[in-house]
Formats: C-alpha cells, sequence, structure tokens
C-alpha cells in the first residue's frame, strides 16, 4: 500500500458576505507575502542574516489580519520560505517577487484540523472561519479518501472554486506491459503531435477560433475610462473568452490523454523545454494554444494511475534529422524542412519519422531495464 494524493475542483456560489470574506482574506494572504518578503529583504541588507519571521507577530500591528484564516496565512510563509529554498537551490528560478495586487493570482489554502474543512452534503462545503457554504459537489469523494487541504480561489470573470487535496492508500497496480503497444508522439505545432504511424492528432486551436471576438472584446476595454464601472464589467468579458479557451484546452487534453492511457501500455514523448520554444522561433502563440506540456503532464498522470508509464525521451536526441530506416543523421536539415530524402533513398514526412524514431529509441530504453524496473519519466 502507498499513500496517494489527489485533487477534486469544484464551483462555489458564496453569498455577499462570503464573497466579502474571501476578497478579504486574498488580501491579507497578498499582505502577508509581500510584508514579510519585504522585512527579510530589510534585514538581510542590514545584518547580512536571514530573517525568521512568522504572520503572527503581525497581527498586533495590522490587527484587520485577525479577521483571516490563521491557516491561510501560515500557508503563505510556507510558499515564501518554500521560494527561498528554490532560489538558494538553483539561481535560475529568480529571487522571490512581490504579489500585484493587480495580476496575481486570488486564492488562499487552508489545511483540514479535525472536521474544520468537510463536505456538508452535495450542495454545502464547510470552511474555517465563515461556516457553510453553497457548493456543487458534482464528483463524490469515496468515504476513504481524508481531506489534507482546501484551495479557494477566484477567476478574472469572478466565479469561485474550491480544489480539495485529498489523500488516500492505494495498492501499487501491478500489470503486464507490452513494449509492442506502444507509441511515440512527434510535437507538432500546428496538429498537436504526429505518431509513429503518420496520424496526427488534430488539435481545434481554441484560442485561434476565439481570436476574432477576443479582439473585440478587447478593442472595447482599450476605449474605456480606466477603472470606471463598465471598464470593470468590460474587463469580466474579456476574462470570460480567456477561461472558456482555457476549459475547451483543457477538456480536450484530458479526453485525449484518457484515450491514449487506455489504449497503450507506453507511450513515448521527447522531453521538449516547451517554455523555451514558446519563447523563441515565433511559435508562441501556437505553443501556448496547444498546451502540449499540460498533456504531457496529465498524461502522465493518467497511465501512471492504471498501472502504464510514459517515457521522455531526451530532449537533445536528432529524432527529426535521424532516418529511422538506415539510422543516418542529416546534420543539414532546418525547421522549415518539413520532408527530406536520405541518402539510402528513403522519402522522409518530417513529424512522421521523427515519430517513429521516439517509439524505437524508447523501446530500446525499456529493454535495457528488468520487467519490474522503474523508468525515470
Amino acid at each position: 500500500m502507498s499513500k496517494r494524493n489527489k485533487a477534486y475542483k469544484f464551483r462555489l456560489y458564496p453569498n455577499p458576505e462570503h464573497t466579502l470574506f474571501f476578497v478579504k482574506s486574498f488580501g491579507c494572504c497578498r499582505f502577508i507575502f509581500n510584508k514579510m518578503l519585504a522585512d527579510k529583504i530589510q534585514h538581510y541588507q542590514n545584518t547580512k542574516t536571514m530573517l525568521k519571521n512568522t504572520p503572527a507577530q503581525y497581527k498586533e500591528e495590522y490587527t484587520w489580519l485577525k479577521e483571516a484564516d490563521s491557516l491561510a496565512l501560515a500557508n503563505e510563509q510556507l510558499t515564501l520560505q518554500q521560494a527561498f529554498r528554490n532560489f538558494f537551490r538553483d539561481k535560475k528560478t529568480g529571487f522571490p517577487k512581490f504579489k500585484s495586487k493587480k495580476h496575481s493570482r486570488r486564492t488562499y489554502t487552508t489545511n483540514n484540523q479535525s472536521g474544520t474543512v468537510a463536505i456538508v452534503d452535495n450542495r454545502h462545503v464547510k470552511l474555517p472561519k465563515i461556516g457553510i457554504v453553497r457548493c456543487i459537489v458534482h464528483r463524490p469523494i469515496p468515504q476513504d479518501h481524508k481531506i489534507k487541504s482546501a484551495t479557494i480561489s477566484q477567476t478574472g470573470s469572478g466565479k469561485f472554486y474550491i480544489s480539495f487535496l485529498v489523500e488516500y492508500e492505494q495498492e501499487e497496480i501491478v500489470v503486464p506491459l507490452d513494449k509492442e503497444n506502444s507509441i511515440g508522439l512527434d510535437y507538432s505545432s500546428p496538429n498537436f503531435y504526429v505518431d509513429d504511424q503518420g496520424r496526427e492528432a488534430n488539435y481545434p486551436r481554441y484560442y485561434r477560433k476565439a481570436q476574432k471576438r477576443l479582439a473585440a472584446e478587447q478593442q472595447k476595454l482599450a476605449r474605456m475610462k480606466l477603472n470606471s464601472n463598465n471598464y470593470l464589467k468590460q474587463k469580466k468579458k474579456v476574462a470570460k473568452v480567456h477561461e472558456t479557451v482555457a476549459n475547451q484546452r483543457l477538456d480536450w487534453i484530458r479526453k485525449e490523454a484518457l484515450s491514449l492511457a487506455r489504449k497503450y501500455d507506453y507511450v513515448f514523448v521527447e522531453d521538449i523545454n516547451m517554455r523555451g520554444l514558446a519563447g523563441s522561433l515565433r511559435l508562441g502563440k501556437s505553443t501556448n494554444d496547444n498546451g502540449f506540456g499540460m498533456f504531457r503532464t496529465i498524461l502522465e498522470q493518467k497511465m501512471e494511475e492504471i498501472g502504464k508509464k510514459l517515457v521522455k525521451i531526451p530532449r537533445f536526441y536528432p529524432s527529426s534529422m535521424t532516418c529511422s530506416v538506415c539510422n543516418a543523421v542529416n546534420k543539414e536539415l532546418t525547421l522549415d524542412d518539413r520532408t527530406w530524402t536520405c541518402i539510402c533513398g528513403t522519402f522522409h514526412n518530417r513529424d512522421h519519422n521523427a515519430g517513429v524514431n521516439i517509439r524505437n529509441y524508447g523501446i530500446t530504453l525499456i529493454s535495457r531495464t528488468t520487467g519490474t524496473a522503474e523508468i525515470a519519466c
């Protein structure tokens, strides 16, 4: 038996009193994070030592912090500590930044202590400091799943959501895996991916379809007086367009990932730096539109749940340049070359050939291990 974590997300329908509490809590969490970070920076500049501060020491001076959930403030302290650990471990992550009132996510996390966080019925949840809040629990949480924490968030369109983090015990799933029942996926900016059989995913490109509507709504917003009532109303309309696109993308990705997880024992993909790809080669809009990085994460989770494996191929493996027939490497191949002919005379579609090479390389990787050995993913 091993302990596993899982998240359940539901829509909240708070009344005006609940809404006011949530908005205050978002502000208190943002304030305590920024205040603690500023004091740490000032203390280090004066003494060259790290300040050990807690939210409790600020409540006497800022009495309104007592209105927020104390566990939510404590979680902000943990978030700040983790940000510093990440910075000292890897300088590339950057120094912790202050949270902006305009651009930061409106969210806070509270912990479950002896039933302070609970699902009352299919229409209500219980939260610390505020009590019962209306919620549509469309997906029941099993009784053997223990609620560890709850995260309340608000989208740009004004909707509230709650995400429960639950912990449960599950036996290790061991199923016989056949390396022949596998598929290699090559990332394709226009088609999402192309597999080793030459089949394309044909991602619907939801953002591209919504561009005209989004441009019209943004143009209206740009012509309005900043922070006026009409401006704030129009800002929500723009946020709703973005939210719709994000929901469509996530729904498609989850369905595609589940389909592959059920059909194949092994899925091989390249470990591409999607963030780096989005920032170069004028592919930012297409890369961010298809969400391939999120797809890999969800696919890995779904395959792990049913005892199957996602294997990531090293990002510097020349899958596109290598001939899948004779293994010759065409170092002169450029990104604009979508087809090419090898010295052996084989004509290749770039993406199809890469999918074949990814699958072959993945099978080689798992063949080097025993049937029960773990593969680094």
